[in-house]
Formats: structure tokens, C-alpha cells, sequence
């Protein structure tokens, strides 16, 4: 699979997140009056194992290995620092404006944004990468 079409998938893979991602968080800040920073938390989980999902499914068919949850586990690790970033845009938003305090999707926007490609790039040339072998197995 070409590169171009690699990254057009993933880009669905990052919307997709970004709607389970914001969804969730806002829900939880809205609805259940939990702290934005701690609700931030569960809604990575969720949007990260759904692109996990659609990555292994679409973007990177056929590449990488081990174990679903072995693979799942290595995505998450490396999806950390995307999030690490992600996290911090979210965070400095979320302190600065009290509009993403009531709006936090928002505030996931941004951070969208500053992880995208270290993600990209952690999961095509380490979760999926083409070696036929994952690093570290």
C-alpha cells in the first residue's frame, strides 16, 4: 500500500478517534461533572484502542505482529507520546480558556493536532511496520 494512501487512512483513523475521543470527554465533564483533565484519561483509552482497530484493519493491513493484545499493548505504549503532546495542548487549552473548560472537545482538537505524527509515524515504522515483525519480538 502506498504511502499517500496510508496516510489518508490513518487521517480517517484520527477523525474517527477524535469523535470517540471528544465525545467521551465531553460527555464526562458535561454530564457527570468529572474533572476534564482525569475524564481526559478514559476517553484516550477508548479513542486509542478504536484506532488501533481501524489501523490494523485498514491502514496497515497485513503488517506488523505478535498477538492481538500484545500488538494492542505496543500501540498504546506508542501512542503514549503522541498523547504526551496531545495531552499537553489539551491541558495548557483547558488552563488558558475557560470556554474549552466548558467545551473541552476543543481542547482535544488542538491536541489532535500536535500528536498526529508521532503517531503516524510510531505506528507505521514500529506497530505495523513492514519487516513482517513488530520490534522487540
Amino acid at each position: 500500500m502506498g504511502l499517500r494512501r496510508q496516510v489518508v487512512l490513518f487521517g480517517l483513523s484520527g477523525v474517527l478517534g477524535f469523535l470517540v475521543d471528544a465525545g467521551i470527554v465531553q460527555f464526562l465533564v458535561r454530564e457527570w461533572a468529572i474533572n476534564p483533565y482525569f475524564a481526559r484519561l478514559f476517553s484516550f483509552l477508548a479513542a486509542a484502542t478504536t484506532t488501533w482497530a481501524f489501523n490494523r484493519r485498514w491502514t496497515f493491513a497485513g503488517h506488523g505482529g505478535g498477538s492481538k493484545p500484545r500488538q494492542l499493548l505496543r500501540y498504546l505504549l506508542a501512542m503514549a507520546a503522541g498523547f504526551a503532546l496531545n495531552y499537553g495542548a489539551y491541558a495548557i487549552c483547558v488552563a488558558s480558556w475557560s470556554l474549552v473548560r466548558q467545551w473541552p472537545a476543543i481542547g482535544v482538537a488542538v491536541g489532535s493536532i500536535a500528536g498526529a505524527i508521532v503517531n503516524f509515524l510510531s505506528s507505521k515504522y514500529w506497530i505495523f511496520r513492514s519487516s513482517g515483525r513488530a520490534a522487540g519480538e
